[in-house]
């Protein structure tokens, strides 16, 4: 497919924005703020939200009655800007506005993305550079797979294609891994497949790799492997399948060290491990529950969160940099904020109620992410929707017993989390609308 830059003024920019490279500084050296530190009957401010602008063209495509759009959304290791996958098969990379590393905040623009990285096909997964800093150029890119295409690795300044890994089956034909996720030194790419997960090393493009069949000896993961994540602290990594099969393995030879029980009720397509790397956090589809697992117990799982996930999208989770708070969206828009500090009592696993609940889109909120240093949450929304059979094209929508109208919100939000008691006069809660769409 077509890889080109941004044709927009600042298309060229780096991913930090190139805005205020010294507020930054400062902010990322002092302590990482919690990002919901509110009492339980609180609800989260929000006085300032930016909006990300999609463009004309795009704008004309999730209108479209024949292609509606949907968005996944990864912020950068260094939280210097946002990164979008639509139905469109285009990446696209948002700067975060400089007013926010200060406090100039009485104009905020809608912003629009400075690089547009378009795939041939459906992208499959995505995966940032885990040392990526927009400082250091050369750290700057991006691994995406799609379908009936090699692994690309993209470079984030200027939206061309670095590199290529190019996995092939036993037939000696290009397979699309389904999967993507760096190891964490940044040295070597894992990429999930059927029953296989293959490893090439970042310095080495081409199709050099080694094979690591997920089933050994009877024992493991079966399927296609939907997800992959690492151990922040020990030398393992996590696999989940489509065929609801989650294991632990070893990074060293691949060989699994704990294989998990089936508990979800579909394929798995989220993992996250908790910053000191003792549980799991898992997520399927058409599954209302995130399972998490006590890796120093394996097997055991200490408590569910429950969502509501109705359809095969991909719904994202994640942690806030303490690890304390799990955020998630849900199919009908809304963003639950768990504490995970709060254990169940007791040997028994138990339902654990969420912290806070807030109406953050009026479409699926698929997507979450938390800065690293900043109080600061963006959350993506949109799915694939499709209009209801019907038996005379004279029907309109004020008919009685019609079909009810949907809500439809393509559309990528940034929201701010304040500290109880610190909230500007004259501020609100933000309330979604057709606006925002």
């Amino acid at each position: 497919g077509a890889r080109e830059a941004m044709d927009e003024p600042g298309g060229e920019e780096s991913p930090g924005g190139g805005g205020d490279v010294e507020a930054r500084a400062e902010a990322e050296s002092e302590p990482p703020s919690l990002l919901l530190p509110l009492a339980a009957d609180e609800e989260p401010c929000a006085p300032k939200k930016a909006r990300l602008d999609l463009g004309e063209g795009e704008q004309e495509i999730f209108r479209s009655a024949n292609s509606q759009s949907m968005f996944f959304l990864s912020r950068a290791p260094d939280g210097s800007c946002l990164l979008t996958n639509s139905a469109d098969n285009v990446l696209r990379v948002f700067n975060l506005p400089p007013e926010l590393y200060t406090s100039s905040w009485e104009l905020i623009p809608e912003m629009s993305p400075v690089l547009r990285m378009a795939e041939g096909d459906t992208i499959y997964d995505y995966c940032w550079y885990p040392h990526m800093s927009s400082l250091d150029p050369d750290t700057c890119f991006l691994a995406s797979s799609s379908r009936d295409n090699p692994v690309h690795v993209w470079d984030a300044f200027y939206g061309e294609v670095r590199a290529s890994f190019r996995p092939y089956n036993h037939l000696d034909e290009l397979t699309a891994a389904h999967s993507l996720c760096f190891s964490p030194d940044g040295t070597q790419l894992y990429c999930g497949f059927d029953k296989m997960v293959r490893v090439f090393h970042t310095e080495r493009p081409g199709r050099d790799c080694e094979e690591r069949p997920t089933i050994v000896k009877k024992q493991g993961v079966g399927g296609i492997i939907s997800c992959l994540a690492f151990s922040p602290t020990r030398d393992l990594y996590a696999c989940g399948s489509y065929s609801r099969g989650l294991a632990v393995y070893c990074c060293q030879d691949g060989a699994p060290v704990a294989l998990l029980p089936t508990r979800h009720r579909g394929g798995l397509t989220h993992l996250l491990f908790s910053p000191d790397g003792n549980y799991l956090y898992t997520g399927g589809r058409k599954d209302p529950e995130i399972l998490c697992w006590d890796l120093r117990e394996p097997g055991k799982v200490l408590f569910s969160l429950q969502r509501n996930v109705a359809t095969n999208q991909r719904i994202y989770y994640d942690l806030d940099p303490s690890g304390q708070y799990l955020l998630s969206g849900d199919t009908e828009g809304l963003v639950s904020v768990w504490d995970t500090h709060c254990t169940p009592c007791g040997d028994t696993e138990q339902l654990q109620p969420p912290h806070l609940t807030f109406q953050a889109h009026w479409d699926c909120t698929n997507g979450v992410s938390v800065h690293p240093f900043l109080p600061l949450l963006a959350t993506s929304s949109g799915q694939r929707q499709f209009s209801w059979p019907s038996d005379s094209e004279c029907d309109s929508d004020t008919d009685v017993g019609g079909h009810p109208e949907r809500r439809q919100e393509n559309c990528v939000c940034v929201w701010w989390s304040r500290p109880s008691g610190t909230a500007a006069e004259g501020s609100s809660t933000r309330s979604p609308g057709p606006e925002t769409a």
